[in-house]
């Protein structure tokens, strides 16, 4: 990775970090029940049967209620996994469905592990962002795990990105391994960037 990219990717990520921590709990809890509507509605959209998403933390728009309610409408949720290698394992996402810290300190499914490969069959990924720039380009938190998903997939589905309104940016800094993502989820809207 070139230096100087790698020094805005840090520094930008910083910043964001930052934001997110100062966010109130209730506009934490609006950011949940926005990002729950605009993903109901983008699941009904594309039909959605079967999909990936993620355990959000405390300061990411929340997506754990939506979860919820996707399960109990009966769409299968595959939830991710890190391992050493920088690849994701998956989880069937169950609707008390027990957790546990993973690698990094972030909640993950414990259950069985089902392979990188599981997640080629889903009709939509719903992935994590600091920021996505207006051409599609995701800046994610530096470990690479869900370019190499997206970049290793034969057929990939649409990739949406949840993020803050104010992290839809102009421009964020690129490297050759960044993949692009079909669009972004904030609570107030869903913007579709790129076919894919």
């Amino acid at each position: 990775m070139d230096g100087s990219i790698d020094s805005e990717k840090r520094a930008l990520r910083a910043e964001l970090r930052e934001r997110r921590q100062q966010r109130s709990a209730a506009a934490l809890e609006d950011a949940s029940a926005g990002i729950r509507q605009q993903l109901d509605t983008l699941v009904a959209e594309l039909g959605v049967r079967s999909m990936s998403c993620f355990l959000s933390t405390p300061t990411e728009p929340g997506t754990r209620e939506f979860i919820a309610g996707a399960l109990a409408r009966g769409i299968r949720i595959l939830l991710p996994i890190t391992r050493a290698d920088g690849l994701l394992d998956w989880a069937v996402a169950e609707e008390e469905g027990a957790t546990a810290e993973g690698m990094f300190g972030m909640s993950e499914p414990v259950g069985e592990l089902l392979s990188p490969v599981a997640v080629n069959d889903v009709d939509l990924l719903v992935i994590p962002a600091a920021a996505v720039d207006r051409s599609g380009m995701r800046l994610g938190w530096g470990r690479g795990y869900f370019d190499k998903t997206i970049g290793s997939m034969e057929k990939c589905p649409p990739v949406y990105a949840v993020v803050f309104d104010t992290e839809l940016v102009d421009e964020v800094p690129r490297d050759l391994h960044d993949q692009p993502v079909t669009g972004v989820v904030t609570p107030t809207r869903t913007v579709t960037l790129t076919t894919r």
